[in-house]
């Protein structure tokens, strides 16, 4: 029998804190295969990044694209986390465009957890 998979919990809100530290964040989301691994995922399945992180704030309209997932990414602590993340930063209108047309947004959206919250969906 496995152990009990679970997420750092207090990893994952010391990085928010590090990430609104630098942005007013509006929504921030995990997903990703470790999420899935503490929901009971089976083992044998495609796993994908082990963490996917989305957050969503308007003063990412006067940073381009690759800067901020630079930036927000070189915040993560992938040694505390156990693996590194695949970062997707949006404004607003970027992310009701990308939760529609990337399935890992929207995985990370509707089956993980909402950082700023902490809840997972029901």
């Amino acid at each position: 029998m496995e152990a009990s998979i679970t997420l750092n919990r207090p990893e994952l809100q010391r990085y928010l804190a590090r990430v609104t530290d630098r942005w007013v964040i509006e929504a921030a989301y995990v997903g990703g295969a470790r999420v899935a691994d503490e929901r009971g995922a089976p083992a044998q399945r495609e796993r994908g990044p082990e963490f996917v992180i989305v957050l969503v704030s308007e003063a990412f309209d006067q940073i381009p694209w690759l800067e901020r997932a630079y930036i927000a990414g070189s915040l993560w602590d992938g040694l505390e986390m156990g693996a590194g993340a695949v970062l997707h930063c949006y404004t607003r209108a970027e992310f009701n465009r990308k939760c529609q047309s990337m399935a890992i947004v929207h995985d990370a959206v509707w089956r993980g957890i909402d950082l700023l919250t902490d809840t997972e969906p029901e």
